[in-house]
């Protein structure tokens, strides 16, 4: 492979920027520059020199070996002073040299996978927390990156070989009925793969929701104070208010964090019969986006309920305009009135979705698990049909294996990488 650099730490001014190099070479280009092997895994101050002995900088270098770094490979990094003009001086001399290639978007990351350091699902844990925002993004990122779900894949991937390996035994009783303590001890192990699978796929659309935002849309008749709400909400005047009716004629969205949370609002056209040919199509937007929501705030006002809309059981009611404070249910954007009561129920609905939250977090492990549950429950009809089945058996078992060993990428994960590590920075 060849080596490659990239600087590690943010665009900009710093006081510290950190270039990493990685590959079979990363460490003669150290020797290039500083003129010295520091000791492996351990900081040494260094001064590195251009080509015609010119000082670059004063930095801090430090080596990590062969299959003890980030990548697999040797790597060496750089921690320099901050300025633009050191890092583009170093990087101009590590380019000019010929010591290593600019390295291309998420290519570390893509070398640990491929090393072994990581496994697919890590990967993405790591791509989540470096997108992260809040501080449930950051824990959920957290438990992905760790390798929670692989230490569960490899769980029930031995699980699995173990009860590949009973129905192979039992071959041997070809003309015969399958020994009962043989059948019992694969259907045992099965179910209790069928069970945590269930579990893990039913946790990952609130994984999802952490990852990407919960969905809160404010829904009223018009007039009934939703922007106003969402301004009062948001901190800021995200909406446009006046009493004027049907003034909010498409979705408006606002980004916020509840309690950790990353959570989007959505402020609705007012909901009424008739109306132009725009405010009806801003109508049934609102009420489009509003079926996808998470959950629904609805504001009453004395007119009744917003027409079209059935109240759910998670919806919360709020009774609008109580500007006067005098009930103790009502909410008021324009005085505040409510406003903190509203903000705690919504945290408490949203963590209570998101404590449901597996380690799985995204569509494609939802796919390979689903895949895997389907191979595993074909197992499980075969598994009653006696020693007729056992090589149907023993096929459905080999694709759950497969499905999983999909799932941490060990197999069929080549034609999706590009697109994971696409959203990688150079340094990552």
């Amino acid at each position: 492979m060849d080596t490659i650099y990239a600087l590690a730490s943010g665009q900009g001014k710093a006081g510290v920027a950190v270039l990493r190099l990685s590959g079979p070479d990363a460490h003669q280009a150290c020797l290039a520059l500083a003129g010295r092997l520091p000791p492996l895994r351990q900081m040494s101050l260094a001064t590195l020199r251009d080509r015609r002995g010119e000082t670059l900088d004063q930095a801090l270098v430090v080596l990590f070996p062969d299959r003890q770094s980030f990548t697999g490979e040797p790597v060496t990094e750089l921690h320099l002073h901050g300025s633009p003009a050191v890092v583009s001086a170093v990087m101009r001399e590590i380019a000019e040299q010929g010591l290593a290639r600019l390295a291309e978007p998420g290519e570390f990351t893509r070398r640990a996978l491929e090393n072994g350091r990581l496994d697919l699902t890590e990967v993405e844990g790591l791509a989540d927390l470096i997108q992260a925002e809040t501080e449930a993004q950051r824990k959920q990122a957290l438990k992905v990156m760790s390798g929670a779900l692989g230490q569960k894949v490899g769980h029930w991937r031995e699980s699995l070989v173990h009860a590949m390996a009973l129905i192979a035994a039992s071959i041997d009783f070809a003309d015969e009925e399958l020994p009962a303590e043989i059948v019992a001890a694969a259907k045992r192990i099965l179910e209790d793969i069928l069970r945590a699978l269930e579990a893990e796929i039913d946790g990952i659309s609130a994984a999802e929701r952490i990852r990407d935002g919960f969905l809160v849309a404010i829904l009223g008749r018009p007039n009934a104070g939703k922007s106003t709400l969402l301004n009062a909400l948001a901190g800021r005047e995200a909406a446009i208010t006046s009493d004027i009716a049907g003034t909010t004629r498409d979705v408006i969205e606002v980004r916020m964090d509840i309690s950790g949370l990353p959570v989007t609002l959505l402020d609705t056209a007012g909901l009424r019969d008739g109306g132009d040919e725009i405010e009806r199509i801003g109508i049934e937007r609102a009420l489009f986006r509003a079926g996808d929501a998470d959950l629904r705030l609805i504001l009453v006002d004395e007119r009744g309920m917003p027409p079209g809309v059935v109240a759910q059981e998670s919806d919360l009611l709020l009774h609008a305009k109580s500007d006067d404070g005098k009930d103790p249910d009502g909410i008021s954007g324009k005085t505040g009135q409510g406003i903190n009561r509203l903000l705690e129920r919504l945290a408490e609905r949203l963590v209570a979705q998101a404590s449901q939250a597996g380690s799985a977090s995204n569509d494609r492990h939802r796919i390979a698990m689903s895949r895997a549950k389907t191979a595993m429950e074909s197992a499980l009809l075969e598994l009653q049909h006696g020693e007729d089945r056992t090589e149907f058996l023993s096929e459905h078992l080999r694709q759950a294996a497969h499905c999983l060993d999909e799932l941490i990428g060990k197999v069929d994960v080549e034609d999706m990488l590009d697109d994971i590590f696409r959203n990688f920075c150079l340094g990552k």
